[in-house]
């Protein structure tokens, strides 16, 4: 726990402030407590026995304030506990989710989605009770605990001592508690994520669940990873509740401390009715802050588990080491050297050598699994080389800054990703001020421009979830309109018209051919019409380039395109 309350410092200390109205709450509520336990003392002496009139108006008084100032102080710290919990779960979400983004995307490709919106979620919620209540509600219960165990001293020494002689007792097993409390709440933490990537799996393939009539055979598989998230819970249960029975037989045994020594002080004469009120009074208040020790030492073991899972994410260091100098002007030239990128037990590329410039037309092709799309991703830097290095204008990739690399490319992927915002900002995503004439001139160029006319509110028209709203050639058709809009150097085509019509695809590439003139533009096609054009053809096999040429020149000497060709014209 020393670890992360050290983890969690750096934030915890920029809310002082915070915590020290917290710990000023606490103070009222430890004072308004002690003095709940001194006011039984006069209360009986006083009032009962000697029968002061006066008591009869000054103890009801005393009590109305006492408890006043416990109900401010109680306040205060509520608000303000709250305050801090909210406000540091609030910015950890922000770090984890910014976190998450930045690292590599074999990080994000390994991790399955559930089990990350379940770290950003269900860990960070976790952690608030770590940061809002345990740090507080410890140094209160503590305080409280200091101040009416002095109190008890104060009043008879020697009865204090028989009576707390119980405590330690309880440590031990409070500890072992713990340890298996932390361990079930891993488990849990990780049966939570399990329980996240299922329903995220049903509901991003909703449609090929309701094709295929597979409603019954998915909530069979979601209710085995349910009730197996039940199953753990319950064993937490099972033994996080034995702390509250542990606290109560020592509670007990305390208080029938005090009510067999105590009487024969009281029948000694050696205590008044009372300071032996007061006692008891004293420590049954005693008790109550220990077991609320005893319950917080339990729960924060979830807490520390959250933790740990929170920062192992923080910690991770991300495979791709962004560059330092800016890429501020526009991908003229792109070169392959000597390029290889182990998977697995063989290799995603090859040995790759290749020269491409500005205003040239790339196409690659091959079988599925062959290197095309890691062609692409390589320099998006979604991986780094194993060996040989890709130069951008000759310079490696490596000594770029990322995000000023990928400021000069424009991507389009056979899996179209459409936001839930308006048309406009689909096309021109990522800026901040949206240029309406340049939004409307890249949907004309993606031949978007009939069916945004037919929306409701135009280029205003807001999408929903994953463009549903739109037919899979209007998604794709945005896309288009995406790239173009950013007027990006460097052009990635994976796939980009498979959803249209073959004249659709015509009057787009028609209209590509002018806007891409001076750019690099790399394809990834199955159709021949997509290619044909193409300055040069790459034709990849297990990751390596074994043929490249025009069309023709590749019709004539390559065997393995004359394949693929007849492939694509059927």
């Amino acid at each position: 726990m020393k670890d992360i309350i050290k983890r969690f410092w750096p934030y915890i200390k920029e809310y002082k402030f915070y915590y020290m109205l917290v710990i000023f709450g606490a103070i009222l509520i430890v004072i308004s407590t002690a003095a709940t336990a001194h006011i039984m003392k006069p209360l009986m002496d006083e009032m009962f026995i000697n029968k002061k009139k006066e008591m009869l108006y000054l103890i009801p008084l005393g009590l109305i304030a006492i408890y006043m100032v416990k109900s401010i102080g109680k306040y205060i710290q509520t608000v303000f506990m709250e305050y801090i919990g909210q406000s540091i779960v609030t910015r950890f979400r922000e770090l984890l989710l910014e976190k998450m983004v930045s690292l590599d995307m074999q990080f994000l490709y390994v991790n399955r989605s559930g089990e990350l919106i379940s770290r950003v979620t269900n860990d960070i919620g976790r952690i608030q009770y770590f940061v809002s209540n345990m740090l507080p509600d410890v140094a209160r219960d503590i305080l409280t605990a200091v101040a009416l165990l002095g109190y008890v001293i104060y009043l008879n020494p020697l009865l204090a001592f028989y009576t707390l002689v119980l405590v330690p007792l309880v440590i031990y097993p409070l500890i072992a508690i713990a340890k298996k409390l932390k361990k079930y709440s891993y488990r849990s933490q990780d049966k939570n994520a399990d329980v996240v990537s299922r329903l995220t799996e049903v509901f991003n393939n909703s449609e090929i669940i309701k094709a295929n009539a597979t409603e019954k055979f998915e909530m069979s598989r979601f209710s085995i990873q349910n009730w197996q998230f039940f199953k753990i819970n319950m064993k937490a249960v099972y033994v996080g509740s034995i702390v509250s029975p542990i606290m109560d037989l020592l509670a007990a045994g305390g208080m029938a401390a005090v009510i067999y020594i105590g009487g024969q002080e009281v029948y000694d004469g050696r205590m008044t009715v009372g300071e032996f009120t007061a006692f008891l009074t004293a420590i049954g208040l005693l008790l109550e802050p220990v077991r609320k020790i005893g319950n917080i030492y339990s729960k924060i073991q979830d807490a520390l588990a959250a933790s740990e899972r929170v920062f192992a994410i923080l910690d991770r260091e991300s495979l791709i080491v962004d560059g330092k100098k800016e890429l501020s002007e526009d991908i003229t030239k792109i070169e392959f050297k000597n390029v290889m990128l182990s998977y697995e037990e063989g290799y995603a590329l090859d040995n790759i050598n290749m020269d491409i410039k500005a205003g040239e037309n790339i196409a690659l092709v091959g079988d599925s699994g062959g290197g095309k799309s890691t062609f692409i991703n390589m320099l998006l830097r979604f991986y780094d080389p194993d060996s040989g290095e890709i130069l951008i204008n000759g310079e490696n990739i490596k000594q770029f800054q990322d995000k000023s690399v990928k400021h000069h490319i424009s991507m389009v992927t056979q899996r179209i990703y459409i936001f839930q915002d308006t048309l406009a900002a689909n096309v021109a995503y990522g800026e901040e001020t949206i240029d309406e004439e340049k939004v409307k001139h890249a949907l004309e160029l993606a031949d978007a421009t009939a069916f945004v006319r037919e929306l409701e509110n135009g280029i205003y028209t807001m999408m929903s979830e994953a463009g549903a709203n739109l037919s899979g050639g209007q998604r794709q058709r945005v896309a288009i309109a995406r790239a173009i809009y950013k007027h990006a150097s460097l052009l990635l085509f994976d796939e980009a018209t498979s959803a249209l019509d073959n004249e659709s695809e015509k009057r787009i590439q028609k209209a590509l051919e002018e806007y891409t003139k001076d750019k690099i533009t790399i394809t990834i096609a199955h159709r021949l019409s997509t290619i044909q054009k193409a300055d040069k053809i790459l034709v990849l096999q297990k990751g390596k380039i074994v043929a490249s040429g025009t069309h023709e020149e590749l019709l004539e000497n390559s065997a393995v395109y004359q394949r693929l060709a007849g492939r694509f014209a059927s």
